[in-house]
């Protein structure tokens, strides 16, 4: 199996927070959230566009082209390619889907926790393969956004089922 180019795993990471957004943009939508929960869902919806703007000028960095992976880069890529190919929105249409066609908010929130779990390990995968200092520095930031993210939601879960 071939391994992905940076670039490709980059393009990955945009893929997948665009469908992040689309996700929190479509269940920004519903009638049935209440002022927090919508308030809720459009900052993750937010932070899922600020996330695909730092991947595009990551991508457009001229260190991009002299990154030092590790030395099981295929393995990684490899890996990284099982995590895309089974997180839960796999495409905006399916991000969209799973939004609209959920039950509830709870159900929502299931799977926004769901989501950025996906995220999680890919975005640990990839800076567990990469060495360039300031790469590393952008995605550890972005990783421990994303844990937050996990905390809120659910945080916000279990204040609704109290």
């Amino acid at each position: 199996m071939i391994a992905y180019s940076v670039n490709e795993v980059i393009e990955l990471a945009v893929q997948i927070e665009q469908n992040g957004f689309a996700f929190y943009h479509e269940a920004s939508k519903r009638k049935d959230l209440d002022n927090e929960s919508k308030a809720l869902i459009e900052f993750l919806r937010d932070e899922e566009l600020r996330h695909e703007k730092t991947f595009l000028a990551l991508r457009d960095d001229k260190d991009m082209s002299n990154l030092e992976l590790t030395q099981d880069w295929e393995l990684v890529s490899q890996y990284l390619k099982t995590i895309v190919d089974a997180r839960i929105f796999n495409s905006k249409d399916a991000a969209i889907k799973k939004a609209a066609g959920a039950k509830d908010l709870m159900e929502i929130l299931d799977f926004a926790i769901a989501f950025e779990k996906d995220t999680l390990l890919y975005f640990h995968a990839l800076k567990d393969s990469i060495e360039f200092p300031g790469t590393r520095k952008i995605l550890a930031r972005i990783i421990t956004e994303e844990v937050s993210h996990v905390l809120k939601l659910n945080d916000y879960k279990k204040s609704l089922s109290k």
